[in-house]
């Protein structure tokens, strides 16, 4: 079977499983593509997805500023809204809003305003995961396509991630991975996770590389070190080595051998690595900064690594703000933006700004009518983008309207999301090389929107 055959009959059985709500290409297999798997661009670029695990307040992380939508924004808010004269930046963009629409970042997320302002950083509006473009009317439908699971942390994180709920073997930034792991010198530094165990990274050949996040390799103890030694012994070293390594004929024990050699192989060459990487000094008792900081270590020694691709995950959780909302969720998003401008900022001064992209994502939004002390589980939720790659300093997407029981509300103020995460993610997986002809395989949903770039991307 030729390549362009193989890709239209890969491409339908994708769309067929799309429609049924499943995980479309996650049981094929890439290899039957093709090789043109990527476009030929030089250079270094690399994704940084920031998960943040609990499912992010949009509603309290950009909020309406002008009188007519911030008092929307206020009227089921009573007791959790930010106050408008003391709270909140207004933020201007390059390209004005519809309707006389304000937006504005709360104190906590004033470390971003600056790079809005010089163009590092964008915010997309409304984003969540959907099978297809989806309205009240149609969300109320019974039968009408919509995500599985909705609602539900486990599965709308494995959604976001995989397009699948929970139990999905293959998340997007995998199959990125899949694609254009050929790029790299060692393909075992093209997924790299600082975050602990997701399906974001998994693909079917590239798989995430954990790290540690103040030591990088997560090494074999007694065969890491100049001379590793076990219970003082040099030797006893050498035969666990030789044990773990030693070629077998079980096909189970063959396919251990193999992982244990890459493995010790792997977190030697990136011990080497690091050890000519840069001291970083992230903000003190902020774990999300500290993640970065192994990030961006990783970047800095790329050569070493042979990397030109590589895609990246790390995560901060407690959003789940049932509860407590004031001052759990001002705290967090202090965190948040203390670790993105801190990461920027290293990114600026290692030269790299122009060829890393961080994002945010989450389980979901949350609902506009407070419950009391908190919100409740959403949908749609607002994103940020930030890189010297990002056309920055503008809102892209549909800001939703706050009125009750309008088209984009689901109940409560739960968001519909009007862009999706396939939208939102096709759009980085093109800036880092992947073809409009592989976009679909990636994310088995995209055929079903219109705009597969929504151009904040350079």
């Amino acid at each position: 079977m030729t390549n362009k055959a193989s890709r239209r009959a890969f491409l339908r059985q994708a769309s067929a499983l799309s429609i049924a709500g499943t995980a479309a290409p996650f049981a094929l297999n890439l290899a039957s593509i093709g090789a043109a798997s990527a476009q030929v661009g030089g250079g270094y670029k690399a994704l940084v997805c920031v998960f943040l695990y609990g499912a992010n307040d949009g509603h309290n992380t950009v909020v309406p500023f002008d009188a007519l939508n911030y008092g929307k924004y206020s009227v089921g808010r009573s007791g959790i809204a930010w106050d408008q004269t003391t709270q909140l930046t207004p933020l201007v963009p390059i390209t004005p809003l519809p309707g006389g629409l304000q937006l504005s970042l709360p104190t906590p997320l004033a470390p971003l305003v600056p790079l809005f302002d010089q163009q590092k950083c964008a915010i997309v509006s409304n984003v969540g995961p959907l099978i297809q473009p989806t309205t009240r009317t149609q969300f109320q439908t019974p039968g009408y396509p919509l995500p599985p699971k909705l609602f539900s942390h486990n599965d709308q994180q494995s959604v976001w991630q995989s397009s699948a709920p929970e139990g999905a073997k293959y998340g997007w930034g995998g199959r990125i991975g899949d694609l254009l792991a050929s790029q790299n010198g060692n393909s075992i530094f093209t997924c790299l996770n600082v975050a602990g165990n997701a399906v974001f990274l998994s693909g079917q050949q590239a798989q995430p590389f954990q790290l540690d996040a103040t030591q990088g390799a997560v090494g074999f103890g007694a065969l890491t070190g100049g001379t590793p030694t076990l219970y003082g012994s040099a030797a006893a070293s050498t035969a666990l080595r030789t044990v773990l390594t030693r070629n077998r004929t079980h096909l189970f024990e063959s396919d251990t051998v193999k992982v244990n050699t890459r493995s010790i192989d792997a977190n030697a060459a990136l011990s080497a690595a690091l050890a000519g990487a840069p001291a970083l000094m992230p903000p003190a008792g902020n774990s999300l900064a500290t993640q970065l900081a192994m990030v961006a270590k990783i970047i800095s020694v790329r050569s070493a690594l042979g990397a030109t691709r590589q895609v990246f995950l790390v995560s901060m959780g407690g959003y789940d703000t049932h509860a407590n909302q004031v001052t759990t969720h001002t705290n967090l998003l202090t965190q948040l933006a203390a670790a993105i401008s801190f990461f920027q900022m290293t990114m600026d001064t290692m030269g790299t700004a122009n060829d890393v992209t961080l994002f945010t994502a989450s389980d979901f939004g949350r609902t506009l009518i407070q419950n009391g002390d908190g919100s409740d589980h959403g949908w749609g939720s607002h994103h940020f983008v930030v890189g010297g790659g990002v056309k920055g300093k503008e809102i892209y997407g549909a800001f939703p309207d706050l009125t009750p029981n309008v088209a984009t509300d689901a109940g409560n103020g739960r968001l519909i999301p009007t862009t999706s995460v396939e939208e939102y993610a096709a759009t980085m997986a093109k800036w880092m090389g992947v073809t409009d002809a592989n976009l679909p395989v990636i994310l088995p949903n995209l055929a079903n929107f219109s705009q597969p770039n929504l151009g904040f991307m350079s």
